[in-house]
């Protein structure tokens, strides 16, 4: 493996591109500090359950970043985002929070959505989860 002393996104120009924003992997070099979140659902601080996909992607990307912040980390730490969706239905809405949440990013992050038959609630639809590493100060 080359030599990479910061973190850096893996798209192998052997493999098909990412279907969207996002990285095939990402190397993280030794030394790095990290930050993994709990799977965080669609629910606000008052227990309110937005009906749609996307709205409930939106709410989890924004408690993910709070828990981020809380480490001192922001969204452009993240190095992987794990997602589940409970309908192949709900992707387009979960696509269009993450990719709205990635906007900017000077590195994407590896990701990965899987469908599952359902969470704790079946008012849930989405569940993402992080994790955000990076490199100490120099």
């Amino acid at each position: 493996m080359p030599d990479r002393p910061s973190l850096a996104a893996l798209v192998p120009a052997t493999i098909r591109p990412p279907f969207a924003a996002y990285a095939h992997g990402t190397h993280v070099p030794a030394g790095a500090e990290w930050v993994f979140t709990s799977g965080q659902l669609g629910i606000t601080t008052d227990d309110a359950i937005p009906g749609d996909a996307r709205a409930q992607a939106e709410l989890c990307f924004a408690a993910c970043e709070a828990i981020l912040a809380e480490a001192g980390f922001t969204r452009a730490d993240t190095v992987r985002i794990n997602a589940f969706v409970t309908d192949r239905a709900h992707m387009a809405g979960y696509m269009a929070a993450r990719d709205a949440w990635c906007a900017g990013l000077a590195r994407l992050p590896a990701s990965t959505l899987v469908i599952v038959s359902g969470f704790t609630r079946p008012e849930f639809k989405v569940e993402v989860e992080v994790t955000a590493a990076r490199l100490p100060p120099a």
